[in-house]
């Protein structure tokens, strides 16, 4: 016979260990790539001043430390709040940020090797560098193939319900693209340099194919469906994501390619980092201006702090790397200052971000879960018995 049970009392309904760590979604790892980003991105600006270098590393340190700590948060979350844990993986609208897990690894991995070594050593730098690409390279396929398995399967899309945060998992791999050619040169002479530089160039096409995919649904849900909502607006910005981050791997394949690969493909290479990057990089400002006049119509209008806000940093990280690599490779004034202007601009974004976090933290209502409408009936169990 099946009887309803009564509403669980306060008293008597089950304590799980870490109650503050229940709503700790992937979303969070996007703190850990944000800050990665300025640390990196700011230590290859083309004019240097004094102590610049070694803000940059405290910054990559800053973010070593967080991923540390969000690593052990999220596993202490999925031991203790499986259900919860699951039920992001199957929310459509949150099983997307695992791609930010990926990128977490590979930014912080990419930070060691080149600006953390200053604290850490050539050698120490280079392991971790190695390890951290191997783990987020993994996740990242891993998070490619099976959120969009998930997405036509399991999770039940509403019409025009695209959104920016999509690209999140495919852009992953995008990011093991720029990260790979900087371990190259450690490998050994030969096929195991050519055999990563290739399959960097591999994940390049998987994540620029998938973008090109998806982008066009993502604009069609803007044009047909209107602004997105307030609190998804700053998701805007999350499609300069794998604009930037393509720029900067095909200028570093250009980079390596020299004495990997044979003379004629490793030229090519040189070609194609400018005939790419130069107008994928106007259409990431036009992009930008874009987002930003979302953002500027959004913000009167109610948009209030939320971890959508980090959406303002590591894709703008991505497009100053990508005029970094422009810059060296054309040699052009303007990339510097291009370079230069979207780096005050992370820097600012990031300042902001990072402050109104802290100050979530401090006052609770960041871990705090989503509280339940006013008069909404307490949910019920049932038992057979």
């Amino acid at each position: 016979m099946v009887t309803a049970a009564q509403p669980l009392s306060p008293a008597s309904a089950p304590v799980r260990p870490f109650p503050l760590l229940r709503h700790l979604g992937p979303n969070w790892y996007a703190c850990v790539m944000g800050t990665a980003v300025v640390g990196t991105a700011g230590a290859a600006l083309p004019w240097q001043v004094p102590g610049l270098r070694a803000l940059c590393t405290a910054v990559w340190a800053l973010s070593l430390v967080l991923l540390t700590v969000l690593l052990v948060a999220r596993s202490l979350h999925w031991r203790h709040h499986r259900d919860q844990a699951r039920a992001h993986l199957l929310d459509p609208a949150a099983a997307p940020f695992y791609g930010c897990l990926s990128m977490a690894l590979l930014a912080v991995g990419g930070g060691a090797v080149t600006v953390g070594r200053d604290v850490t050593g050539g050698p120490a730098a280079v392991a971790l560098g190695t390890v951290l690409f191997t783990a987020g390279t993994a996740v990242g396929l891993a998070a490619a193939v099976t959120v969009p398995y998930l997405m036509t399967v399991r999770h039940r899309i509403e019409p025009g319900g695209a959104s920016p945060v999509w690209l999140l998992p495919l852009v992953a791999p995008m990011v093991s693209a720029a990260v790979g050619p900087l371990l190259v040169p450690h490998l050994p002479p030969g096929q195991a340099r050519e055999t990563l530089l290739l399959a960097c160039v591999a994940m390049f096409g998987l994540s620029l194919l998938a973008t090109l995919v998806t982008l066009p649904v993502i604009f069609g849900r803007l044009v047909t469906g209107g602004p997105l909502p307030l609190a998804l607006t700053p998701s805007l910005f999350l499609v300069l994501g794998p604009l930037g981050q393509s720029t900067t791997a095909v200028g570093k394949f250009a980079d390596v390619a020299p004495g990997v690969l044979p003379g004629p493909y490793a030229g090519g290479f040189a070609v194609f980092a400018v005939l790419y990057g130069v107008p994928v990089t106007g259409f990431a400002l036009m992009w930008l201006v874009l987002a930003a006049a979302h953002v500027v119509r959004a913000r009167p209008r109610g948009m209030r702090f939320s971890m959508t806000w980090w959406s303002f940093t590591f894709p703008v990280g991505t497009c100053v790397t990508g005029c970094e690599a422009l810059a060296r490779r054309t040699g052009l004034i303007a990339y510097d200052v291009l370079a230069l202007a979207l780096y005050a601009l992370l820097a600012a974004a990031w300042t902001v971000a990072a402050v109104c976090t802290a100050r979530g933290l401090l006052s609770g209502a960041l871990p705090a879960g989503p509280r339940p409408a006013a008069g909404a009936p307490r949910p019920a169990t049932a038992r057979t018995t």
